[in-house]
């Protein structure tokens, strides 16, 4: 299915948008956390993984809400970076932030598996 911007979003790219801009948050607040912890939490690996996954569900929130014809890749890209930041989450500890954090990332993920659209 080809989307144009004239068409309205579907259930599952409106929930799609839901959740990225709420992975999105909760991602930035992580961080914003695990600087102020230090030591482990301030991993490259751990940083990188919420900084792109960040970064990539604000892009992919944009590509839906615009009505790009690349939503759908870009929702399956972004699925992949959720699942990869939800394991670095995971790996660093499981404190209730580190949990809640990996918990927004999978269901982000869920969602944007969900969306079948573009090219």
């Amino acid at each position: 299915m080809m989307m144009m911007m004239t068409e309205s979003l579907t259930t599952e790219m409106q929930n799609c948008v839901n959740a990225t801009t709420e992975c999105h948050k909760i991602c930035l607040e992580t961080m914003t956390y695990c600087m102020s912890q230090g030591g482990k939490y301030m991993s490259a690996n751990l940083i990188s993984a919420m900084r792109d996954c960040s970064e990539f569900c604000m892009i992919c929130t944009n590509m839906l809400i615009s009505g790009s014809l690349f939503a759908g890749k870009t929702c399956a890209l972004c699925a992949e970076i959720c699942d990869r930041c939800a394991l670095a989450c995971e790996n660093i500890s499981t404190d209730k932030k580190m949990t809640a954090c990996a918990s927004a990332c999978r269901k982000c993920a869920e969602s944007c598996r969900g969306v079948k659209v573009g090219v």
